[in-house]
């Protein structure tokens, strides 16, 4: 069994990379050069969502493989609930798991401040530079905060792995 739990942890650490690696080039790399480049908020708007709903096509199933992964990583835990609150690795676990719906959370907010109406609108420029720079605002800090997240959660898994 010692190889399907190196395939199974395999595929939870791409699947980790993705998700988070691709957070991070978005946030990191791509939103600030967007800035430097003489397009208007609109555009660089318009340009972001583009480059997110690409990104959802792979970091959805990401998402959904990684808790996929980790429950069945987690099973012996949730057999006995006990294990979760009497020791230090079920404090972590419990910790990561509030993490992990607190990225789902703040992920479906992002995901829905830019429905299809509201990108509509966007693509259309049917929206006024004032409703663009709000909108533009709560996609950044609800990002960061799904990167800062992620980025817990990563930690939260290293402290699992080193057994503390």
């Amino acid at each position: 069994m010692a190889i399907e739990q190196a395939i199974i942890t395999w595929i939870h650490l791409t699947s980790a990379a993705i998700w988070v690696g691709g957070s991070l080039f978005i946030g990191a790399v791509l939103a600030p050069i967007l800035k430097t480049m003489s397009y208007s908020l609109e555009e660089r708007l318009q340009m972001m969502i583009r480059v997110g709903r690409r990104f959802n096509k792979i970091a959805i199933p990401s998402l959904i493989i990684l808790i996929g992964t980790g429950i069945y990583n987690s099973y012996s835990f949730f057999n006995n609930f006990e294990l979760l609150f009497s020791t230090s690795y079920g404090n972590l676990l419990t910790i990561k798991i509030i993490l992990v719906m607190a990225l789902i959370i703040t992920y479906i907010i992002h995901v829905r401040i830019i429905r299809k109406d509201i990108e509509e609108q966007i693509m259309s420029k049917k929206m006024s530079e004032q409703q663009i720079k709000k909108l533009r605002s709560k996609i950044i800090i609800l990002g960061e905060i799904i990167v800062i997240i992620s980025v817990g959660i990563l930690f939260m898994a290293a402290l699992l792995n080193s057994s503390i």
